[in-house]
């Protein structure tokens, strides 16, 4: 490419960001408050963001996994719940908590209101962006913590950690996933798919895309085109002038989009992606009829009817989790110079 396309290629996503940025000022006024404890936020504290709808039965593990990991404030945004979530945060003692009831869709699927809440509060701070359903693992999961992650991650001057959603699924129907509240996603889910995924890299955002797992090789195999990008970067060193463009897949500016580049050596981890407890049914139903999902829901309804229809995921193939080893040892994580 030559000079003056690269220059124009930036400044087209300079003001991208800047576009991004204004948006999150703007939505800012869909939030209330509902609990603050952000005058309690220290220096050295690693804040995680999330947008929730509905999410009782799996927030109690999401957030005693991610304390345990060193996350000392959850920053959530609940999305007109009303199956007893608000009120359930609102009793945590580390949780400041913002309510809304409009649109996931039309506030980029939650991403205007975290991107407000990061400019505001995460200056600075080493931010963890995830849904619900997912749990962070990381290299040497047993031994250190995200403390010691962004201690190093500091010390090479890289304000970014990537890490593969990996779609957990049970050897029974969705049905018979049976979830226990508080228990780790991999009691009930306790499989997933260790081959079959592709890497493309994309220099407009520098990013390399990933796609596969237990979707693409089940619901998107004649159109693995529409399959889910399986990458993303969820820990970030925050300043206020950074965004997500495209949920936590793709960062601005793309420089943190440099996690899976073999290059560089760095480590990567692993986001255990609890989609398919049981009332993964009820769910599927209920994202079928608000249509708020994705940005062009008609290309889904095939899935979800998939997904409704009570299917068995588990194959001859399919892998037992075993630990971040097992996860290194199959080749979709990686402990890289963090040895």
């Amino acid at each position: 490419m030559r000079a003056s396309q690269q220059l124009w290629r930036k400044y087209r996503l300079r003001l991208r960001r800047r576009r991004l940025l204004l948006r999150a000022l703007h939505k800012r006024r869909e939030l209330t408050s509902v609990i603050s404890l952000t005058d309690q936020i220290a220096p050295s504290d690693i804040l995680c963001f999330a947008t929730v709808r509905n999410e009782a039965v799996r927030l109690p593990y999401f957030l005693d996994h991610h304390r345990a990991m060193g996350v000392s404030q959850f920053l959530i945004v609940d999305n007109d719940s009303d199956d007893g979530t608000a009120g359930y945060l609102a009793d945590q003692k580390d949780v400041s908590l913002w309510r809304t009831d409009h649109s996931y869709r039309s506030a980029r699927f939650g991403m205007d209101w975290i991107t407000w809440l990061q400019m505001r509060y995460g200056r600075g701070h080493w931010c963890l962006t995830l849904d619900a359903d997912e749990a962070l693992i990381i290299p040497h999961q047993n031994t250190r913590d995200l403390h010691d992650l962004t201690t190093w991650l500091n010390a090479q001057n890289r304000p970014f950690f990537s890490a593969l959603m990996l779609d957990l699924y049970p050897k029974t129907r969705l049905s018979e996933a049976k979830y226990t509240p508080g228990r780790p996603f991999t009691e009930a889910l306790g499989y997933y798919d260790a081959k079959g995924y592709t890497r493309e890299r994309h220099p407009k955002y520098g990013n390399v895309s990933i796609r596969g797992g237990v979707r693409k090789r089940v619901f998107f195999k004649d159109e693995p085109d529409l399959a889910p990008h399986m990458h993303k970067t969820p820990l970030i060193k925050w300043h206020w002038r950074y965004a997500y463009a495209s949920s936590t897949h793709i960062a601005l500016p793309t420089e943190l989009n440099e996690g899976f580049e073999p290059r560089h050596n760095l480590p990567t981890g692993v986001l255990l992606h609890a989609k398919f407890l049981d009332e993964a049914l009820r769910q599927s139903t209920s994202e079928l009829i608000r249509q708020e999902h994705f940005t062009q829901p008609e290309n889904y309804n095939a899935y979800y009817d998939a997904v409704t229809s009570d299917p068995i995921l588990w194959d001859a193939f399919s892998q037992v989790y075993r630990g971040w080893e097992g996860l290194e040892a199959d080749g979709v994580m990686a402990r890289g110079a963090w040895a």
